[in-house]
């Protein structure tokens, strides 16, 4: 069945969130290279010590964030709703595991907690936009498995909540999502709690197959859900090893991410 074509109203409104969406992540480049090559550095100068700096960056980038988020709702290129964001943020030494359909989820979950550690591909150390950010906040590098869950384990025992997406890239729309073991393993190995958070995007947007000029006929509008904690006690006390804990761990956290109506 083929969509009815836009309306000419539909058709600029759909021209305008192209120009918005290109507005807006141009205004996140020039932001990222202003905070990596002139705040980050100020404030690593007057920093007593490398907690310190990291707690004042990653405070540095909530605002930030907020600030990206509330433009682009405003130039109308997105709308979104936080659903049980208080209790996130009084969370301490937790897992934060989300699934991952867009390119900002990140950024959405990341404005509203004034301190977030989070787990990154290698890869992005590469990229000149983002690698000072993720540097000068203290993010972990998903690189060597033994160094990562000491790093984890470290953050988390300072009492630090860690932002984990399971899938490790972002969801194919109508595709079966497969997790990842990783933040099963690092959930087991440093015996922390996981708190699920829930995003929708209707409709898709931003997504991996996407390029960001690609707007839908309609407003996204992201519905970002705060749900409960998974308790990784009881799988360790009925699991033989941390392997076994770890998968079971995964499997039940891939029922909470993605319920059997959205498969």
């Amino acid at each position: 069945m083929e969509s009815r074509p836009l309306t000419v109203k539909q058709s600029i409104n759909k021209l305008w969130r192209v120009f918005a969406t290109g507005l807006c992540f141009s205004i996140f480049g020039l932001g990222a290279l202003f905070l990596t090559f002139i705040v980050f550095p100020i404030i690593t100068i007057s920093a007593n010590n490398q907690h310190q700096r990291e707690m004042r960056v990653q405070s540095i980038i909530q605002q930030s964030f907020a600030f990206f988020c509330q433009t682009m709702r405003f130039f109308g290129a997105i709308d979104y709703k936080f659903i049980g964001i208080e209790t996130l943020q009084q969370d301490r030494n937790c897992l934060i595991v989300a699934n991952h359909p867009s390119l900002i989820d990140y950024v959405l979950i990341a404005s509203c907690i004034p301190q977030c550690d989070c787990l990154v591909k290698a890869s992005i150390w590469h990229n000149p936009f983002i690698k000072g950010i993720v540097k000068a906040a203290g993010y972990i590098p998903n690189r060597d498995p033994e160094s990562l869950i000491e790093d984890c384990n470290q953050r988390l025992e300072s009492g630090n909540v860690l932002l984990v997406f399971p899938e490790g890239t972002r969801t194919t729309p109508n595709k079966t999502s497969k997790l990842q073991r990783g933040a099963a393993q690092i959930a087991v190995r440093t015996e922390t709690d996981l708190r699920v958070i829930h995003i929708t995007v209707t409709p898709s947007f931003l997504t991996k197959e996407m390029k960001w000029y690609q707007v839908p006929n309609t407003k996204p509008f992201f519905r970002i859900e705060v749900k409960g904690k998974i308790a990784v006690t009881p799988f360790i006390c009925e699991a033989d090893s941390a392997t076994s804990a770890a998968r079971h761990v995964n499997h039940h956290l891939a029922t909470v991410l993605f319920p059997p109506s959205e498969q």
